[in-house]
């Protein structure tokens, strides 16, 4: 019988998920991840960070198998094609929308001659450590099979029921060009009443119509389309349904260097990622969708103003204390594994420059701030203002000595900036102190940020290295994108970051804190396409994007990171850093040439 190899690359999964939290799905048509019933719950199929024994549900071929797979248009819906030697079967996997419980269904059709599946389901709660009690029960006339631990319950619909067979349930199934099969697993909370099937009707109903629609009111022609459509399913995808909390990615310590120690778990709402999701949204005009976030954060940050956080738990919870689970082996034996994230402790004042700049623009859409929001923009601004000469960590959650990180330091300089803006167009205020910080902090970003042995800016101001957080300096506002000191950052990128073509975030030099290496961001690659855009470097901003968006796995995911020698993705996945980039780099390019065609005929 088939035994799935694990681990399989990053980029040979695709994800599907409800809104509440999502599965990895490999290839072979494996699940090996999925925490039940929240992003952030314990997983009950952690095969992903071990191997199968840590619990997966693989349907897939018992022989060889071409496998092909593309999302439903205007969806997340996974449709699977095997081809065999003896025929072809299609498996379409998707978690439906639905309240107080989560629903995995997989349609198994037969296309041509005949297939023999392999079902193979291995359920281990608390992230591969505990084994349910498994028992099988009739429900409405129908036997199911039932897994119990504590307060977690599966029950799988599915005809045949796979059979006990030592620590997994098995079976196998021959599937006729014709034939079709509903299998169904509902999580709920053990002392409920088992649920009726979710059916095939609410699946297409709330799953592929739902997503169409909301897709349809995208409002963005420029090029990219298919890969700005996809990216800004992935982003919605991300996003909590119930409480507007943005997910950085549904997994944890997928490693950013194989066999390495930088594994991060990435299941929780950065206040920066957010911000810049909704960045995304806007330039493609989705603004109409992104009023759940901003009340997010209202609840997420309400309190004093000293305890902001730069992290929180899609509901707003403040509890992430990071651990790590010695018994999972990791991704390709990278340890440790780590639930909950230490850098939620950090002081990073680059984040609330990015949330003053995403509120910003959400008052020019039209988004105004309403007595709470304005009141907590103030309180925060006062905030900063008694601690803007302290050292931080900057956006790269260094785990070294805190430094004075130019890309900081330009974001306070935005953050009062955007204070400032707002008290003249109307909101109550004193901006004076306000006014005097921001000015200061121009001075000393384009001073002491500046090296002029190398022409460029610096990453901080102990040091002469660069980083690629700088090509977001003509963006944030604080230099014009033709400034001699924002090209010669450019130029000094292209000669010491880029790999093969694709920039590093920095050289890992031991600013961070960490031992081991790192490949290639793709947010910073993005970022490099927009800066080209801005300086009037087209070609290059679309020579650049085209290469990015090539990498994209086959139904177009995106990790944090790439190996540009090999393709392989390698960091959490799917990665909301990556795809909001593509989304913003893809606008960029549209505006450039819009800029560029207006010039055109004005000649």
């Amino acid at each position: 019988m088939h035994a799935p190899a694990h681990p399989q690359p990053i980029d040979d999964y695709a994800m599907i998920g409800d809104r509440s939290t999502a599965a990895l799905i490999g290839r072979d048509g494996s699940i090996d991840w999925l925490c039940l019933p929240h992003f952030d719950s314990h997983a009950c199929f952690a095969a992903l960070l071990g191997d199968r024994r840590n619990g997966h549900w693989r349907i897939g071929p018992t022989g060889e198998a071409t496998s092909t797979r593309r999302y439903l248009p205007g969806s997340l819906v996974l449709e699977t094609t095997h081809e065999t030697a003896t025929g072809t079967v299609r498996v379409t996997d998707a978690m439906p929308t639905s309240d107080g419980r989560a629903d995995v269904v997989r349609i198994i059709e037969g296309v041509r001659g005949e297939v023999e599946l392999e079902h193979e389901l291995v359920v281990r709660f608390g992230y591969g450590a505990v084994p349910p009690w498994f028992r099988r029960v009739q429900d409405r006339g129908q036997e199911v099979l039932v897994a119990i631990a504590g307060p977690d319950r599966l029950v799988l619909w599915a005809d045949p029921l796979p059979r006990a067979a030592g620590h997994s349930h098995r079976s196998t199934l021959a599937v006729r060009e014709g034939d079709r099969f509903v299998f169904e697993l509902c999580w709920q909370h053990s002392w409920r009443p088992i649920a009726e099937p979710i059916g095939e009707a609410t699946l297409v109903r709330t799953t592929v119509e739902e997503s169409a629609e909301w897709l349809a009111e995208l409002d963005y022609e420029g090029p990219y389309l298919e890969a700005v459509q996809t990216s800004v399913l992935v982003l919605r995808a991300l996003t909590d349904a119930e409480t507007g909390g943005i997910l950085a990615a549904p997994t944890t310590s997928l490693p950013e260097d194989p066999g390495g120690i930088r594994n991060w778990d990435y299941r929780f709402t950065w206040l920066r990622d957010a911000s810049l999701t909704v960045d995304a949204m806007l330039a493609v005009r989705l603004g109409g969708r992104v009023r759940l976030w901003r009340d997010w954060l209202l609840r997420a940050i309400a309190g004093d103003p000293q305890d902001m956080r730069i992290m929180y738990r899609r509901d707003g919870g403040r509890d992430l204390l990071e651990r790590e689970l010695p018994h999972l082996p990791g991704y390709g034996g990278a340890r440790p594994v780590r639930i909950g994230n230490g850098a939620a402790d950090q002081r990073q004042h680059d984040v609330l420059g990015q949330v003053m700049l995403t509120l910003q623009r959400l008052r020019e859409v039209g988004l105004e701030d309403d007595q709470d929001s304005w009141h907590m923009q103030r309180a925060l601004l006062d905030e900063l203002a008694s601690h803007w000469q302290e050292p931080d960590h900057g956006l790269w959650e260094m785990r070294g000595a805190p430094q004075h990180f130019t890309h900081s330091r330009a974001m306070m300089w935005a953050a009062f900036d955007c204070g400032v803006r707002a008290v003249e167009a109307g909101h109550d205020g004193d901006p004076h102190r306000w006014i005097e910080l921001r000015d200061a902090l121009r001075e000393e970003v384009l001073t002491r940020g500046f090296d002029e042995s190398t022409g460029s800016f610096r990453q901080h101001y102990g040091t002469s290295e660069v980083d690629a957080s700088l090509l977001q300096l003509a963006t944030i506002g604080i230099v014009e994108p033709d400034d001699p000191r924002f090209l010669g950052t450019i130029a000094r990128i292209e000669r010491e970051l880029l790999v093969d073509g694709l920039p590093l975030r920095y050289r890992t030099t031991g600013v961070d804190g960490l031992a081991g290496d790192e490949h290639p961001f793709v947010l910073c690659g993005f970022w490099l396409v927009i800066a080209y855009a801005q300086c009037g470097r087209l070609d290059d901003a679309r020579a650049l994007m085209d290469r990015l968006v090539a990498l994209r796995n086959d139904v177009g995911l995106l990790a944090e990171e790439i190996d540009p020698a090999t393709g392989r993705h390698w960091g959490n996945f799917p990665q909301a850093f990556s795809h909001l980039g593509l989304v913003l780099a893809a606008a960029e390019i549209a505006a450039a040439e819009e800029r560029t065609a207006a010039l055109s005929a004005r000649r």
